[in-house]
């Protein structure tokens, strides 16, 4: 006899026709085959089975099978022990019934994601494993586990696009937050920029009889790079050469406290770019390149004022006639016509049409590259050619250009994003236990 307990009690009224109809919905699950000759021999293989009611949807004993043998792999090849019998069994069941809940979820406010999209995902780790994404298709083929893999990906997708959603709504980050966090010690630590440093190193001492040869022999690495040869090419050519010994550390991404402190505040005032060198040391003569920067919070921002038309075709008017009336208005501009006057009363871009077609300040690196490629191209008060970009025709003039300090800005962002995903996992916990409390969760033995 199958029995059953259910995590939340209804009403019996409620209860009864809802397990009812939850459970015909889904009966056709718990298939059997048929085999022998007769009726009177007939022997029933069961296929699969339902192991939880969750809402409007159930858990599987074939996705609690699946998940098991996963996390016993993993364990496995982790060397890391599990649980025993029934404390394995529900821990399962538990990370089932809530991914179970938060897919239905996803699926109330439409949360999808298309072919493509999965594809795109595929295609980074195919990279990721120096493969082709045909290939990679290929591999998962061979293996049995190309749908698999796609709906693993897209399920993945799907809760971290849900929990991103519902936790970050839930998470508050005041003013008086930010500024503690910009002034503490960790805040500080986190804000610092992250240096990628190339390095190389002429190994001397101070009884070294070569030691003068080898500083000139530096000096001229360091020249040859600054002439406009790669630091890394140059090291190569180096160390093939053998005319010195010739060593390098990889640093990969620091913070400068975590650099050297021969090099600590060197970095610092550096350039993306820039080579500093020789830099004497007890163990020789070192040679080091800034070739990239990220993060930090001082953020001198290009901007740049424009105004612009902007003509779609429609049904009215064909894509040659779009292009004949952006001509039109621009060469009424160059005879005298009010730019603004024009734009308010024939652009298509809604965003910018009350304003005269004035797009107020835009950082660099906003705009799509081929509206950048034009902008970026004019002069203060140029007045450009007609151009397409996707959608529709454009003429457009740069009004001014200035660089800006968004410095504080940028630091109180950078606050506020710290301290939400400092935040995020905590409310995702809490906002998991409310979902799971707030279900109708049946299991069935």
């Amino acid at each position: 006899m199958m029995s059953r307990s259910s995590t939340k009690e209804t009403a019996p009224m409620q209860q009864g026709p809802l397990t009812l109809g939850r459970f015909l919905s889904v009966i056709g699950l718990a298939l059997a085959l048929t085999t022998g000759a007769g009726s009177a021999s007939a022997q029933r293989v069961l296929l699969d089975r339902i192991v939880a009611l969750v809402d409007q949807g159930v858990v599987l004993q074939s996705e609690f099978n699946a998940r098991a043998i996963e996390i016993r792999g993993n364990a496995a090849r982790a060397n890391r022990p599990l649980p025993e019998g029934e404390q394995f069994r529900t821990e399962i069941l538990d990370a089932l019934i809530i991914e179970n809940l938060q897919m239905q979820l996803a699926e109330k406010v439409s949360i999808r994601f298309n072919d493509d999209e999965i594809n795109r995902i595929l295609g980074s780790m195919a990279d990721n494993n120096s493969m082709t994404f045909d290939e990679y298709l290929e591999l998962l083929n061979e293996a049995g586990v190309y749908l698999q893999t796609r709906e693993q990906v897209r399920k993945q997708m799907t809760l971290q696009e849900l929990q991103r959603g519902m936790v970050n709504r839930r998470i508050q980050i005041t003013e008086q937050e930010i500024d503690n966090f910009l002034n503490s010690e960790t805040g500080r630590e986190v804000l610092a920029p992250d240096y990628l440093v190339e390095h190389m190193l002429i190994p001397t001492g101070s009884e070294d009889p070569a030691k003068q040869s080898k500083l000139r022999y530096a000096a001229d690495l360091i020249a040859r790079i600054k002439e406009g040869e790669g630091f890394a090419a140059v090291r190569a050519a180096a160390a093939q050469a053998r005319l010195f010994e010739v060593e390098a550390t990889q640093f990969g991404w620091l913070k400068a406290e975590a650099l050297p402190n021969l090099f600590r505040e060197i970095i610092e005032g550096m350039e993306v770019g820039d080579v500093e060198g020789p830099i004497e040391a007890g163990n020789g003569y070192h040679l080091i390149q800034l070739t990239n920067k990220a993060g930090g919070t001082e953020q001198m921002v290009k901007q740049t004022n424009f105004r612009h038309i902007m003509l779609s075709p429609n049904e009215i008017r064909d894509e040659q006639q779009t292009e004949d009336a952006i001509r039109e208005f621009r060469q009424k501009i160059i005879d005298g016509e009010d730019f603004a006057t024009l734009a308010r009363q024939n652009s298509d871009d809604a965003s910018s049409v009350v304003a005269g077609g004035d797009m107020d300040w835009i950082n660099e690196g906003q705009l799509p590259p081929d509206f950048a490629f034009v902008i970026d191209s004019l002069e203060v008060e140029d007045l450009s050619e007609p151009f397409r970009t996707e959608n529709g025709w454009h003429i457009a003039e740069v009004i001014e250009r200035r660089v800006t300090d968004l410095s504080s800005i940028y630091s109180r962002n950078q606050a506020e994003g710290s301290l939400r995903n400092r935040k995020f996992d905590l409310e995702l916990e809490n906002w998991l236990i409310e979902i799971r409390e707030d279900a109708f969760v049946e299991f069935i033995d």
